[in-house]
């Protein structure tokens, strides 16, 4: 299983331990995606930066199109399926499955580890960036949902 986790609160303010762990997963500006794989020193590290993000399981349709629209090369280039199938010797939909599966991590790739997102379409839920997600707001972990929420960011 893997997570993918978005930044959704901006750098003023924020604490130095937490700041560095925002450094460490890559999350360097609002609105980036990382996607990790479930392990135990990275799930410390997203319960360290909970009240920054937000995050949850990523399904393989969902990592296919963010690989396909968001996912970038070095230079900023832009992916294709046959692009991912030359440099990876894999499909998209075969390198989603290994890394939701844990037995490829996307920064041993030549795709960019982070993928750039735009603000969400029609915004996030009722209560802002400030809250957590079981009560409304953007923040947290949301499961599932996470899917719905990089489709409106894509």
């Amino acid at each position: 299983m893997a997570y993918a986790v978005v930044r959704v609160r901006g750098s003023v303010g924020v604490r130095g331990d937490i700041a560095d762990t925002m450094k460490m997963l890559r999350l360097h500006r609002v609105n980036h995606c990382v996607i990790i794989p479930d392990t135990e020193h990275y799930t410390g590290m997203i319960k360290k930066v909970k009240d920054y993000v937000t995050y949850g399981e990523i399904d393989k349709d969902t990592l296919v199109a963010l690989i396909l629209k968001r996912g970038r090369l070095p230079g900023n280039k832009r992916l294709s399926e046959e692009l991912v199938k030359e440099l990876t010797e894999l499909p998209v939909e075969e390198l989603a499955e290994k890394v939701i599966a844990g037995e490829i991590k996307i920064k041993d790739t030549p795709i960019k580890p982070v993928f750039r997102l735009h603000p969400p379409r029609k915004g996030y839920d009722r209560a802002g960036v400030k809250k957590g997600f079981s009560i409304g707001g953007a923040l947290g972990y949301r499961s599932g949902k996470i899917n719905d929420l990089l489709n409106k960011m894509m």
